[in-house]
């Protein structure tokens, strides 16, 4: 790794520092800029995640999804951790800690509105960030492309009945908007883009000109996730400086849920024998969010201002540091799994 990557948590910390600030600093600017959606999703966030995830849908190879099938391992971990384990955890941490941890602490009336945005963030497995999580890792592009199509199918039909269910709520209105808009922006677009470049460059230079030109993309990539965090915690930078102690309470659930579920899908990996290319993702992907989704159906059934909204939002400044830390542990663990990407796997 180079001394940039390296040292990629400290350049973040800094990102954090300087959106809450700048937040503060010009507020207009960041409102201005936080207008430029649709369906929630920010148009300007869009272009720095695709700046993240195009290196990786390069190294995307078609033909070999089809092979999917012939290791199934971490797709069989991806999907217990998601859709079986990850909803129900969260909703039981968002049950203890406001209505018995911090009972004393928070106004009984706002502890449901507390644990749903934090049911909400967990029945929502990532569909765009995942991939600079396994870019970072070095994570088989085509596999996780796999893995996050998947989860998208199922989101479609097992969103609303999950959170339906945690809430006990019967009508759950799913912003189906902001759920088609981010799957294309953030995955089909940047897929399709990725496809024609890398069938380009094998055309002209073989499997070398792709390594190469992925290389030279890296550091952009990287210059868009630290430009995505300062743009986060800028648009929220107000709300963490009014309410700190709110924010640090809701973060607590969502840290212990985050690294925990990491916690569990990287051991299944590891006493499965997943190779560290595959193992390395599923878990990434069971402990990120889909927080444009969870924010946008937050406002939609509680309101802008409610509780379920802010636990939503501080979901998405959680993420980020949240998961840098495991992509460094993974990586520090490497040695512990298989090389490759045998088939038998």
């Amino acid at each position: 790794m180079s001394v940039f990557e390296r040292y990629l948590s400290l350049w973040v910390a800094l990102c954090i520092a300087a959106g809450i600030a700048l937040g503060k600093l010009w507020p207009d600017l960041f409102e201005t800029l936080a207008s430029w959606q649709a369906a929630n999703v920010n148009f300007v966030v869009a272009v720095l995640i695709w700046a993240m995830v195009f290196p990786m849908m390069i190294g995307v190879d078609f033909a070999s999804l089809r092979r999917i099938g012939e290791r199934p391992k971490g797709l069989v971990v991806t999907l217990v951790v998601n859709w079986l384990i990850k909803p129900f955890t969260m909703a039981g941490l968002g049950v203890l800690f406001f209505k018995h941890v911090f009972a004393g602490l928070i106004p009984s009336a706002d502890a449901e509105s507390y644990i749903a945005g934090l049911i909400l963030l967990g029945a929502a497995p990532c569909t765009a960030m995942v991939f600079v999580w396994s870019q970072l890792t070095r994570g088989d592009p085509t596999y996780t492309l796999a893995q996050v199509s998947v989860n998208d199918a199922i989101m479609v039909f097992a969103f609303a009945p999950i959170v339906a269910f945690l809430l006990g709520v019967v009508d759950i209105a799913v912003p189906w908007e902001t759920l088609i808009l981010s799957v294309a922006l953030y995955v089909v677009i940047p897929l399709i883009a990725g496809v024609a470049t890398r069938s380009a460059l094998l055309r002209t230079g073989g499997e070398t000109r792709v390594g190469n030109f992925t290389g030279k993309l890296k550091p952009y990539s990287i210059v868009g996730l630290l430009a995505t965090v300062v743009l986060l915690f800028g648009f929220q930078g107000g709300v963490i400086l009014e309410r700190p102690l709110i924010i640090a309470l809701i973060a607590v659930p969502l840290l212990i849920q985050s690294y925990g579920v990491f916690a569990a899908a990287y051991a299944a990996a590891w006493v499965w024998r997943i190779p560290f290319n595959i193992a390395a993702p599923c878990a990434l992907i069971g402990t990120s969010n889909f927080f444009e989704l969870a924010v946008a159906v937050a406002i939609s059934l509680f309101g802008l201002n409610s509780g379920a909204a802010l636990a939503t939002v501080v979901g998405v400044l959680v993420e980020v540091p949240v998961m840098l830390s495991l992509v460094a542990f993974a990586n520090a663990t490497r040695r512990h799994f298989p090389a490759g990407d045998a088939l038998d796997q």
